[in-house]
């Protein structure tokens, strides 16, 4: 089997008891979507640390302990590059969100999370995060609205996989 190329990126969702942070994406992948905060890993950090930064950038908020919650590998059919989202929570930040150029943020409680305007993934692995359960998934998209196959699981790892190549 020959080696895929990955391309880490992070997705950071800031929780209150009930509660969840989410930002509209107002350009580029993804836009017109409610979503966590986060992108690509840059060359010279780790995964926490793009994390971290990819939060201050997107919505203004500092969280110096981000807790790994999911792994979550997509692929899009006819794309060679495998998008490996490793996925945080934190309860514990610092700051008020603030709207970027990239994201608009908004609180929603648990039970009201706006499913029809996301990913049409996160209804299937939110749950898993919402009650506080590490999960592994997989998504084969084709295009950017229709799943064509997934997996899902309880995870009782920390979610970290071995990284061959970064893109």
């Amino acid at each position: 089997m020959s080696e895929r190329l990955r391309k880490i990126l992070t997705l950071v969702f800031v929780r209150e008891p009930g509660k969840i942070l989410l930002g509209l994406k107002k350009r580029g992948f993804g836009c017109g979507l409610w979503n966590g905060f986060g992108g690509k890993v840059e060359k010279n950090e780790t995964i926490l640390q793009g994390a971290k930064r990819e939060l201050v950038e997107e919505c203004g908020i500092q969280a110096d302990v981000l807790e790994r919650i999911g792994l979550i590998n997509f692929e899009f059919e006819n794309d060679p590059v495998i998008l490996e989202v490793h996925v945080f929570q934190t309860f514990h930040y610092i700051g008020d969100p603030v709207e970027t150029e990239e994201m608009k943020p908004e609180w929603y409680k648990d039970g009201e999370i706006p499913f029809n305007q996301m990913w049409p993934d996160d209804k299937y692995w939110f749950p898993y995060m919402l009650q506080k359960r590490k999960f592994e998934a997989y998504f084969l998209f084709k295009g950017m609205d229709t799943i064509l196959d997934y997996w899902i699981k309880e995870s009782l790892n920390d979610c970290c996989s071995s990284v061959n190549k970064i893109i």
